[in-house]
């Protein structure tokens, strides 16, 4: 089995698939990048809610593993999405910092905008864990 992956620069896996990229992250913070092209539109011709929570969702996993242990891990537990705009065109920047960070869960929030304007806000919490993979040393 494949040890887990805590870096995705470069992008990769669903993060390839949808097609944005981490342009920074570190110190509880991360930002993405995504040109909207027609594979992102749904069939009313604006951008599919999936892809404005993906961002956010992968933003804040970013983001978390900025400030996580060598030994640790961590996974979505919800996010709550509001969106406030459509967007047919252009470049979706999502912006995450983290809250708050305990022991054992980490609290989070994203924004992503389209140019000036803000189209959606998530709010996410995170489940931090021991990375036993990490521990054992055998990526499995």
């Amino acid at each position: 089995m494949r040890a887990m992956v805590k870096e995705s620069l470069p992008p990769m896996g669903f993060q390839l698939l949808v097609g944005f990229d981490i342009t920074e992250r570190g110190d509880g913070v991360s930002r993405c990048r995504l040109v909207v092209d027609e594979r992102h539109l749904n069939p009313h011709g604006v951008v599919h809610g999936g892809v404005l929570y993906a961002m956010a969702d992968t933003g804040m996993g970013a983001a978390v593993y900025s400030r996580l242990e060598p030994d640790e891990s961590c996974a979505t537990i919800e996010v709550k999405m509001v969106y406030l705009g459509a967007v047919r065109s252009g470049v979706l920047e999502c912006e995450t910092r983290l809250v708050q960070r305990g022991r054992r869960v980490a609290v989070l929030e994203s924004e992503v905008r389209n140019g000036e304007r803000l189209v959606a806000k998530a709010l996410g919490t995170f489940a931090i864990f021991e990375d036993r993979a990490a521990e054992r040393g055998d990526g499995g």
